[in-house]
């Protein structure tokens, strides 16, 4: 089971390691996108491929050259009607 917390590991700029992922959107040799617990997410680099894909626990990892990550739209947790009401 996923829970609301999202690791980042990146290790020489050369390899990452995600979770908290709930979906890969696309992917090519110069970028992945993918949503996670925290936000839609970019990885922008150079010969990236994904080295393993497990999204029953929500774990990625990447091999290539980062240049850039980045969280494109922040998720904010779903608010209840009562929540709302009581403000």
């Amino acid at each position: 089971m996923m829970t609301d917390t999202q690791n980042l590991v990146l290790q020489n700029r050369n390899s990452l390691s995600i979770t908290g992922v709930t979906e890969v959107c696309g992917f090519d040799q110069t970028g992945i996108s993918m949503v996670t617990v925290l936000g839609d997410f970019l990885v922008k680099g150079k010969s990236l491929h994904i080295s393993r894909l497990s999204l029953d626990v929500g774990e990625v990892d990447i091999e290539g050259t980062v240049d850039r990550l980045e969280y494109t739209k922040l998720r904010r947790k779903r608010e209840t009607f009562l929540t709302r009401i009581f403000k």
